[in-house]
């Protein structure tokens, strides 16, 4: 099963990790495996982790981890046998197979984290704003149709300038050379239209 897993996962088992399991002492790997599996045996666990940590950092590096991070894939594959130990079968593969196959597996979900980070739903940026209320839509329909009221005051001339330059955000320069008129009365037109408007806003302060 989990050396079918490993081949769903990106392709076949590499050949180092077929290798006929080692002993330590009189007890082969896989027992001491289905000794975690059966009674949280520590000391198994300890003697696993004494062989495989290192192998599986080694493993790592040569399929091109950084080192910090194939140190950290090691420990994180080892504590993974702790937790997923009950899951390990030696009738369908040997410790090793099976302990390199979660290291491997690791790998995976790191690389595809990298490559697909997840999208943090709270980020501001990614927040809709928030609908306006009722009354802030009506008070700025009707700031709107007041302004537009008061521009029906102008001068075409100033019309021209104001909408140029307030509703295009066109800069005052280009205004000048598109109209053909001096810079100046640019803005000069654009002074007395603000003027008008603000004094039919009744905001006539200078």
């Amino acid at each position: 099963m989990m050396r079918r897993r490993v081949e769903e996962k990106g392709g076949a088992v590499p050949d180092q990790i077929r290798s006929v399991e080692p002993e330590t002492g009189a007890t082969p790997m896989s027992e001491l495996l289905v000794a975690v599996a059966q009674s949280g045996d520590r000391q198994a666990f300890a003697l696993l982790f004494q062989y495989y940590a290192p192998r599986l950092k080694t493993y790592m590096r040569k399929l091109g981890t950084e080192d910090a991070v194939a140190e950290e894939l090691a420990q994180e594959a080892m504590l993974a046998v702790w937790r997923k130990a009950a899951s390990f079968d030696p009738g369908r593969a040997n410790a090793g197979t099976w302990i390199f196959a979660v290291a491997r597996n690791l790998r995976i979900d790191m690389l595809r984290k990298e490559k697909r980070p997840e999208i943090d739903l709270d980020d501001p940026e990614l927040v809709p704003d928030p609908a306006p209320r009722a009354d802030e839509v009506m008070a700025t329909q009707q700031s709107e149709s007041r302004v537009r009221a008061a521009m029906c005051g102008l001068s075409a001339e100033q019309t021209e300038v104001v909408t140029l330059s307030f509703y295009e955000d066109t800069p005052h320069a280009e205004i000048a050379a598109r109209l053909k008129i001096p810079l100046g009365t640019v803005k000069s037109r654009l002074r007395l239209a603000m003027k008008r408007i603000r004094s039919e806003l009744g905001d006539d302060q200078p």
